[in-house]
């Protein structure tokens, strides 16, 4: 497989909004398969990183890697062209995972999890007993703290003291608790995602999300969707606004920085 044909196989999962060029190295490199260079809209890959693999396998493991890549392309196109510098952001992987999903459908990358029936048995028991396990013990918690709250009231106790001094939790996650229970979260999804959804107070928002992670979206895929803001449409728009935000800041930090000079020269 050759550069011409990874960009080709890009393509068609998902047509990009600028020109962007892949670049095969031709060398092997132990920190990281490939890069994207943002200012040249370059996708860089360590080809040779791959040539130790059997032909299906490395070809896949190639595939992989300029779909990661791309996946940068395609948010900085979604950012005006320009990537801040931490660059694996939420927004980021919810590309990323929508990328992998097509490319699976398409059959340009292999979902090489659902070959192995030692995984599948294993994915089966982490699933079952500590996942939902754990997320039905954090809900019944929730249970349990209210109950305690009651209890509290009746003796003339604040809850709050009891919460932070005899269970010597910390009040978000006790609050959190509390929550997984009253919006009757379900525990398939697990602890740190019913967290997630109990900070969502809008219902029909909070069960939207729900339903996207059981029916199998990422986390990242699914926070992103919850957070996305209307103006996210338009990165004209969005870059005006950071314009503008940077400027409030530069005003800012220049006149602090003539208070200082004063107050040095004084």
């Amino acid at each position: 497989m050759n550069q011409d044909e990874v960009k080709e196989k890009l393509l068609a999962i998902k047509d990009a909004p600028m020109e962007f060029t892949v670049i095969f190295s031709g060398k092997k490199s132990k920190k990281v398969n490939g890069l994207y260079k943002p200012d040249s809209r370059e996708i860089i890959i360590h080809n040779k990183n791959f040539s130790g693999t059997g032909y299906d396998t490395g070809d896949n493991l190639l595939i992989y890697t300029a779909i990661h890549e791309y996946a940068h392309h395609l948010h900085a196109c979604a950012r005006g062209g320009h990537l801040s510098p931490r660059a694996h952001t939420a927004e980021f992987w919810a590309i990323l995972h929508e990328l992998l999903e097509i490319a699976e459908s398409k059959d340009v990358y292999k979902d090489v999890f659902s070959e192995s029936k030692e995984l599948e048995d294993l994915t089966k028991v982490i699933r079952e007993k500590y996942l939902n396990e754990n997320g039905s013990l954090v809900k019944e918690l929730g249970e349990m703290l209210l109950k305690a709250h009651e209890l509290c009231d009746s003796i003339g106790g604040r809850y709050e003291d009891y919460v932070d001094r005899i269970l010597r939790i910390p009040r978000q996650a006790a609050n959190l608790a509390v929550r997984m229970h009253q919006y009757n979260l379900n525990p398939v999804t697990g602890a740190d995602n019913m967290r997630f959804l109990a900070g969502i107070s809008n219902q029909e928002k909070r069960e939207a999300a729900e339903n996207a992670l059981i029916n199998g979206k990422s986390p990242d895929t699914v926070r992103t969707a919850v957070r996305k803001k209307p103006e996210d449409d338009d990165p004209r728009e969005r870059l005006e606004k950071e314009k503008q935000r940077l400027e409030r800041t530069i005003a800012t930090l220049t006149r602090r920085l003539l208070e200082v000079e004063k107050e040095l020269e004084e």
